[in-house]
């Protein structure tokens, strides 16, 4: 829940996205919040707390639509909005399509057509959340090819996005970056554990001529993975009050699954912190200086 006083009231009430807007009035069953349109939406009781919502107040509420296919707003806020993606969960299965939990009350419907395979009970799937503009229904798909964006304007090498692990392959993880964009993370070049529904902040290595990206997860060039992984020990040094128990000799997967980069560069790295004094080698570990 969130009260603002900085933003402006939405034009219009928006399904599937957060809403700001005025609380204008109380009634039995809840505040109806207000767009500068006039147009209204219910609040309902169990997301009230009247000292904390006096009317006139502007409020961040995300709206969807309720078991009746009405708009209702709620200070929840789902797994994923409308365009993101998500790892949700199969909580029900009819003949016409599945239901899987999205953080609300009411669950997200992924009707049969949009299903590539059999959804079970229990299994979770990467979906996107999409809305139905005849019927204002939000429903989840798995067909999300179309989707892909394939202007690549104003991408860069390292530039930074938020990337969603979609699927692992022989040559590593496909990634849907910054929900529009179709990446891929190589194994060769992953230095921690990743996971189907995993989301990370990846870096752009090469904009493809297939319209999809090669990423990292580290920042691309000698110099930016040197800075990285500086700032990576450096980090983990001062969360441990000052010492860690890592040298030139430690494991390399110990390395790896503490700081997230190969022993290599581990090594590389401690020389220079070492050289420039912002660290001191002891005989079982490092020191923050």
């Amino acid at each position: 829940m969130s009260i603002t006083s900085e933003k402006s009231k939405n034009l219009t009430i928006k399904i599937g996205e957060i809403n700001t807007l005025e609380i204008m009035r109380d009634t039995d069953y809840g505040y109806f919040l207000e767009a500068k349109d006039e147009s209204e939406v219910l609040l309902p009781n169990v997301y009230i707390m009247e000292d904390e919502m006096p009317m006139g107040s502007l409020l961040d509420v995300f709206v969807y639509t309720d078991s009746e296919d009405r708009p209702v707003a709620t200070t929840k806020m789902p797994y994923a909005k409308l365009g993101e993606y998500g790892y949700f969960t199969v909580v029900d299965y009819k003949q016409y399509g599945a239901f899987v939990n999205w953080g609300l009350p009411k669950d997200l419907f992924v009707p049969l057509s949009q299903q590539k395979e059999h959804f079970n009970i229990g299994k979770k799937y990467l979906l996107r959340v999409c809305l139905d503009e005849q019927t204002g229904r939000l429903y989840a798909t798995q067909k999300i090819g179309k989707y892909f964006n394939r202007d690549m304007k104003g991408l860069h090498q390292n530039k930074i996005l938020e990337a969603i692990v979609l699927a692992k392959t022989p040559l590593g993880y496909k990634v849907v970056a910054d929900n529009q964009y179709e990446g891929m993370l190589f194994n060769n070049e992953i230095f921690e554990e990743i996971r189907i529904g995993d989301k990370r902040e990846v870096y752009v290595k090469n904009v493809r001529k297939d319209f999809k990206l090669d990423l990292s997860l580290q920042p691309i060039g000698k110099k930016a993975k040197i800075d990285e992984a500086e700032g990576s020990i450096l980090q983990l040094l001062k969360e441990a009050e000052g010492i860690l128990a890592f040298t030139y000799k430690s494991d390399a997967d110990a390395i790896k699954k503490k700081f997230g980069m190969s022993k290599k560069n581990f090594k590389a790295t401690l020389t220079k912190l070492i050289d420039t004094k912002q660290i001191a080698l002891l005989d079982d570990g490092i020191k923050l200086l």
